[in-house]
């Protein structure tokens, strides 16, 4: 029976699930697992997730005490919950499960290591090794630096939100273990700005992560890509071979129930033999490039405005759970 191209691409490539969801982790075993503010919303929505989300609001009220705002105690919550979660996923994944920092401290060097602290406490504290665990950190300038200050303390880190060379070039320099290039949403701004389709390797998402693979091979980068953001399983089959990949339940279902070859198309053999020139990145450089790149600079601005928003929906979310909490067991919270 011929195999699925699911079963070929982790031949290749290792596969991540993008998702808050366990049951879609426990039905196609990804390597690893990675969510965002926007998939932890949704999954604390779920009823089969209700109980870890009571549990994690309860524990925030007791840490804060009656005075507490429902405001207040939600935000604590909200930090903790996707802790909760990753621990959760790390009881069905064997490698790593990536939490994000909160988004709105994206321009803020000192606060997103400190909240970095206060994730790797809590999986510290429930005795998850630190080779599990990414911290998820914008690719803006200032969370580049605070991803080099963390990687220095053996705190692994995935750059996300990346769109352009020029942030792809500053997380490896910085010693990122991992980036996310977002294939999909690069593609999405192309479309809306040419009023063009694009299929297979005309991608410019596929086009982008190639490059960005192809550079961190030929230069010895320690740095590993993982694809990220895919609208199609075209994408995906454009970037068999990159180091990870990360790809929702919905298309890992597609590709699991597609048969049909699925070549290599990305290697670091053949990457050491492309002729590039090396670009070094330095604050202002990265500025001039971000700044002549339109559309990273409209995806990244768009990207933590998106996940900033995902965490106030969750926030109000979790204090108008917290009221229906103590409302109906005030003794109880």
């Amino acid at each position: 029976m011929p195999q699925s191209l699911l079963e070929q691409l982790r031949q290749y490539t290792v596969v991540v699930a993008d998702t808050g969801d366990m049951e879609a982790m426990e039905q196609f075993h990804p390597q690893d697992a990675t969510t965002n503010p926007s998939l932890i919303t949704a999954a604390a929505q779920m009823p089969q997730y209700q109980p870890i989300v009571d549990g994690v609001l309860k524990d925030a009220r007791n840490e804060l005490g009656e005075g507490a705002t429902d405001q207040a105690v939600a935000n604590l919550a909200f930090q903790r919950l996707a802790v909760a979660f990753g621990k959760k996923i790390l009881a069905i994944v064997p490698g790593r499960v990536s939490t994000e920092v909160d988004a709105r401290l994206s321009y803020d060097t000192e606060a997103t290591i400190a909240q970095a602290h206060s994730i790797i406490k809590q999986y510290d504290a429930a005795g998850i090794g630190r080779n599990h665990v990414l911290i998820k950190i914008a690719s803006t300038w200032e969370g580049i630096r605070a991803a080099e200050v963390l990687e220095k303390e053996g705190i692994h880190c995935n750059l996300t939100l990346l769109f352009g060379m020029h942030q792809a070039i500053a997380a490896a320099e910085a010693g990122a273990t991992l980036i996310s290039p977002f294939v999909g949403r690069i593609l999405d701004w192309y479309k809306k700005d040419t009023g063009k389709e694009y299929q297979g390797a005309e991608d410019p998402g596929v086009q982008s992560v190639t490059r960005i693979f192809n550079y961190f091979k030929k230069f010895g980068y320690k740095t590993v890509v993982m694809g990220a953001s895919f609208r199609n399983i075209s994408e995906i089959c454009e970037l068999a071979g990159c180091d990870l990949l990360t790809i929702s339940p919905q298309l890992l279902a597609e590709l699991e129930a597609t048969q049909a070859q699925l070549p290599r198309k990305l290697s670091a053999d053949a990457a050491k033999a492309i002729e590039m020139e090396k670009i070094a990145v330095d604050k202002a450089t990265f500025e001039r490039m971000h700044a002549a790149d339109r559309m990273a600079s409209d995806k990244l601005k768009e990207g933590i405005e998106g996940f900033s928003s995902a965490l106030v929906k969750l926030e109000t979310l979790l204090a108008k759970r917290l009221a229906e909490l103590e409302s109906r067991t005030p003794a109880a919270v």
